[in-house]
């Protein structure tokens, strides 16, 4: 199953004003049948976006509320370290309840706790914001109304927190709002709210008014009570303001809010992102040259002296510093010690973020690491990802960057006021926190983990459930997207190779779901040969980049992949719809128009169908050229989803439009697209998927996000569409869901992809998961005899390997070895139903361990596995050679191998006696560059020249040598050394390594390498040449 939701526009819906208690919030009218489901997220361990803010209540251990940007707010819950989520009631219509802007928990009455929630301030949110206010921790909600937007999704909502309870007489509240609307106040515990017009300043900053976004005054950052001025029951009098202000930021009040004042002698040029007073009177306070939490290159921390009225800068990097390229944003005081405060920076992106720590009030500082000696750091912490290994985000960065990084965007750091030893920060991707955080000031390493168990909010931009394989595929903002091998257990990484922030469209080849595409936007800026464009033959496990794109494109857009896998039509974000066949080079089609949604028959291998503006657009000749079909009646404007049925050739259905400009509702089609007919009992829908049939049904069954007899929804039909149940109830309705797909193994599970609140996964409440054939038959596997063999690479010793097929009515559709096909005829034969690999082809892989995967025209592959050896006998020598590529793409535009080479003797060895050859093929002469990216011994001290080989050899025409100056130094005995190396062609052209004699094609970390040689003062002491 495949599902993509296409935004031709955003919906623009009003939310009533309402005071009820939540799952209430909307009013419900007579709703379809419904039945009992139960609700898990799809886990990904870290949350994967952004968590602005941390609030622990200062009354009650444990009690500790996080808030999102756009997946609303969780309470924590200790039992199992995890959090709870608190605002799954959000509905359709109030999407921008899940933008929490703030959040207050009550110091005198602990049940209490209130929201600030609201997303956006411009014209992409057409709703007021409101404050939710709770008397049972947040397990329901009353809400009222204000009148004008909140921005939990705008720039400096790290900032704060905005919304505050006063310590001494808990009905009163403040709320520091954006826009230019001031500071607000309520009496009756957050019920009503009136504007303090006695506050001067309503702020003035704007981070870029250029642009639609970020055009918005910030406002106020940050309210913060002087408890010691007020009385059990009686209002607190002294209470600080922060504003987004650079010329004044700091206001106070002595008399309960009645006037306000700057504080005289404040700093300037800055703006305040927090501010926190200690119990011995001095406010401290984190500046920044930006609000965040993107931008940040200059900061400073001063501490304000409240009873002498002396402000002192205590920033651990100065912004007169030289050192200082960043912003100052979390901040922290230990409540047990109120000498000791920590500050985050906001932001270093480079090489990593870094946490500051005082035990003098500031006076002196000690950071969480430190260089010593470039590029090495001293490190006074430990990192745990293993509950969410993907935070390494799949590269390797060379240092002094590390992998996974500390984080970003930490706008909010706490330590908890009830334990001293326990911190959490929030990034742009998780929840980071320690349980030893005194440790630091023993000179000890504190431990950091991911803390962020039960947050789920990634943006989900399309789902695939394949019929074999993994269930679930997602492609997703910001963090790429996933293979979930265990919909219960956090991915190991995310999609790679190619690299890029956001997967915008996924999809399978359903006769041969283990080959796949997606497409999302690489960063050319950072590497002109990059791809948007990634294929996978083994079901999204592994990924490599297309070898072409079309022309000029920056990627993103809709993708997708006949039914048989051949070819691939992509309708990219800003050069039109292209084809190809395996991408190896685009021609742009014809009679479709650009940025048309695109999608495949699910049967027809020359199929496709696109959608543009309330047209249908057929292709029958593998995207080449489409042509529009007669269908009339579909929206032009609003939400469009179209989706092709598995196993039944032409039928098609469409959910899409809007409520403003109509039609809106759910189509079907039995003739590809020629006509369609409106379902109508189906009022508003917006995504459409299929999953297996139910019992006793040849028709998949049709899940939906719909509003079906006036109530928004999740639904399921068994029967085309003729009846329809609701799946999910008012509790769980997760704002705005962009994607639903079923699970075409299992009758009634259903999956869902929100914008915020993660991937959601149900199943019926006490059935199980058996189904009808949906009108599909089944499949036997096909096997394959031996399924491990050995080679051996000594020439004598060579011989092919012959594998025995039995079809089961099958057809052998390809062999592959990662991401390289073999090739037949050339790598293996085919006769009848035997392949014989090939010892030419055998002998070019690397020692070790390798899969050759066999892939059907139906049922699972079968796989081959391999162990390759080399009995040759090896010279005996001083030094050793351990070797990998870092880029292992069947063709680039680089060869990039690095080598660990070590002295196995017994005396040191002069490195400028040492070289080390790299044998490879040119694929068409050109003037070549060396590059040392990185060495111990130094870059500088690496050189590399190019040689043609003549004769040939077998696997290289060409041989990289490299080789050390005199400053290399030595190598001591039992010692290694690291050179990372990358050769280019002048002109960019691509090189192919597949039959390379020295590439290393499945070797991702240093390993013994025979294919290259390493040589003393000309002498071989390492290796077998080519």
């Amino acid at each position: 199953m495949r599902t993509f939701m296409g935004k031709l526009r955003i919906m623009s819906l009003t939310v009533a004003v309402v005071t009820a208690s939540l799952g209430g919030l909307a009013g419900t009218t007579a709703a379809a049948p419904s039945e009992a489901y139960e609700w898990k997220n799809v886990v990904t361990g870290a949350g994967g976006g952004f968590v602005p803010g941390i609030i622990f209540n200062e009354s009650e251990k444990d009690l500790i509320y996080a808030r999102t940007d756009i997946g609303g707010a969780y309470r924590w819950n200790a039992a199992n370290e995890s959090w709870i989520p608190l605002t799954d009631f959000v509905g359709w219509d109030d999407w921008n309840k899940n933008g929490v802007d703030a959040l207050a928990t009550d110091p005198v009455d602990p049940d209490r706790v209130y929201m600030a929630v609201g997303t956006y301030t411009n014209s992409w949110d057409k709703n007021n914001g409101s404050i939710l206010r709770s008397t049972d921790r947040g397990d329901t909600w009353q809400t009222t109304t204000l009148p004008f937007k909140v921005g939990g999704n705008m720039p400096g909502r790290s900032m704060g927190e905005r919304l505050t309870v006063d310590p001494n007489d808990n009905s009163i509240l403040y709320f520091g709002a954006r826009s230019g609307h001031g500071l607000w106040k309520s009496t009756d515990y957050g019920v009503t709210w009136n504007e303090v017009t006695s506050f001067p300043n309503p702020g003035n900053y704007v981070q870029d008014p250029s642009n639609e976004y970020t055009s918005d005054i910030v406002g106020l950052a940050w309210i913060t009570f002087d408890k010691t001025t007020g009385s059990a029951g009686q209002a607190t009098q002294t209470i600080y303001v922060g504003v987004a202000d650079k010329a004044q930021s700091v206001y106070r009040s002595t008399n309960g809010g009645l006037t306000w004042s700057a504080i005289a002698g404040q700093p300037t040029g800055f703006i305040p992102h927090h501010g926190v007073l200690d119990s011995n009177g001095s406010l401290y306070i984190t500046y920044s040259d930006g609000v965040g939490p993107y931008d940040g290159e200059e900061g400073d921390v001063w501490k304000l002296n409240t009873s002498t009225g002396v402000w002192t800068n205590i920033s651990p990097v100065p912004s007169s510093s030289t050192d200082n390229y960043f912003g100052y944003g979390g901040l922290a005081v230990d409540a047990q010690n109120p000498g000791t405060l920590m500050v985050a920076t906001l932001n270093s992106w480079w090489p990593d973020a870094t946490l500051f720590r005082s035990t003098d009030s500031g006076a002196t500082w000690t950071r969480i690491w430190e260089f010593e000696g470039y590029p090495n750091r001293k490190l006074r912490y430990t990192q745990d990802i293993s509950a969410a290994p993907w935070l390494t985000f799949g590269i390797t960065p060379a240092p002094p960057e590390p992998s996974p990084k500390l984080g970003w965007m930490i706008g909010d750091l706490e330590i908890d006021p009830f334990d001293s030893d326990r911190m959490m920060y929030g990034t742009g991707a998780t929840i980071y926190g320690t349980k030893n955080l005194t440790d630091w000031d023993d000179d000890k390493k504190i431990n950091i983990s991911v803390m962020a168990k039960g947050v789920e909010e990634i943006a989900v931009l399309d789902l695939i459930s394949p019929p074999s394989g993994a269930h679930l595929l997602s492609g997703v903002g910001d963090v790429s997207g996933f293979r979930h091998n265990n919909l219960d257990q956090a991915p190991a990484t995310i999609f790679t190779s190619p690299n890029y922030s956001s997967t915008e469209s996924l999809d399978f080849a359903e006769l041969s779901p283990n080959t796949m595409v997606r497409v999302g936007k690489a960063d050319y800026a950072a590497d002109p040969n990059a791809k948007s464009i990634g294929l996978s033959s083994d079901g999204g496990t592994t990924w490599y980049k297309a070898n072409a794109e079309p022309a000029g494109t920056t990627g993103g857009g809709t993708v997708a992949i006949s039914a048989n896998g051949n070819r691939l039509v992509w309708s990219t974000s800003d050069k039109g719809v292209h084809y190809s066949t395996g991408g190896n080079s685009w021609t742009a089609s014809t009679g479709i128009p650009a940025q048309a949604k695109v999608i495949s028959d699910r049967v027809n291998p020359n199929k496709f169908y696109g959608f543009a503006a309330g047209k249908i657009y057929v292709s029958v000749n593998g995207g080449a050229s489409f042509t529009a079909s007669a269908a009339t009646g579909l929206p032009i404007e609003g939400n469009a989803d179209l989706d092709a049925v598995p196993g039944v050739e032409g039928e098609l259905w469409f959910a899409g439009g809007s409520e403003e400009e109509g039609p809106y509702g759910l189509w079907h089609s039995t003739d590809s697209g020629a006509t369609f007919t409106k379902l109508a009992n189906v009022e508003e829908a917006d995504s459409i998927g299929f999953g297996k049939a139910a019992p006793g049904q040849s028709v998949v069954a049709l899940y939906t996000v719909a509003q079906i007899d006036g109530t928004r929804g999740f639904f399921r039909s068994d029967d085309g569409g003729a009846n329809w149940v609701r799946i999910n109830d008012d509790q769980h309705q997760y704002a705005r869901v962009t994607t639903i797909t079923g699970d075409p193994r299992l009758y009634g599970r259903v999956y869902l992809g929100t914008n915020g609140r993660g991937i959601l996964y149900a199943d019926r409440v006490g059935g199980n998961n058996g189904g009808g054939d949906g009108g599909g038959t089944p499949v036997t596997n096909s096997v394959i005899t031996p399924v491990t063999a050995e080679f051996d690479r000594k020439a004598d010793n060579q011989v092919n390997i012959p594998v025995t097929l039995t079809l089961n009515g099958n057809t052998l559709a390809s062999i592959r070895n990662g991401n390289a096909t073999l090739v037949s005829g050339t790598d293996y034969t085919l006769t009848g139903n035997e392949v014989v690999l090939s010892k030419n082809y055998l002998a070019s892989l690397p020692n070790g361990a390798a899969a050759l995967t066999f892939q059907f025209s139906a049922g699972a592959p079968a796989t081959l596995n391999l162990l390759i050896k080399d009995t040759t006998a090896i010279p005996s020598g001083t030094i050793r050679i351990e070797m990998f590529n870092s880029n292992t793409q069947a063709t680039g535009s680089s060869i990039s191998p690095k080598f660990k080479l070590t002295n196995t003797g017994t005396t040191a060895l002069n490195l400028s006696d040492v070289k080390i050859r790299y044998y490879y093929t040119i694929n068409g002469e050109q003037p070549q560059n060396f590059f040392a990216d990185w060495a111990t011994a130094g870059s500088a001290n690496v050189t590399g020249t190019f040689s043609a080989l003549n004769p040939v050899r077998t696997g290289a025409d060409h041989v990289l040598e490299i080789g050390f100056t005199a400053s290399a130094g030595t190598l001591n005995a039992g010692q290694s050394t690291e050179i990372h190396t990358r050769i280019s062609k002048s002109n960019w052209t691509n090189y192919t390594q597949t039959d390379d004699y020295s590439f290393a094609a499945s070797q991702t970390s240093y390993t013994d390498w025979t294919k290259v040689t390493g040589h003393i003062a000309g002498s071989l002491q390492w290796g077998i040449e080519p």
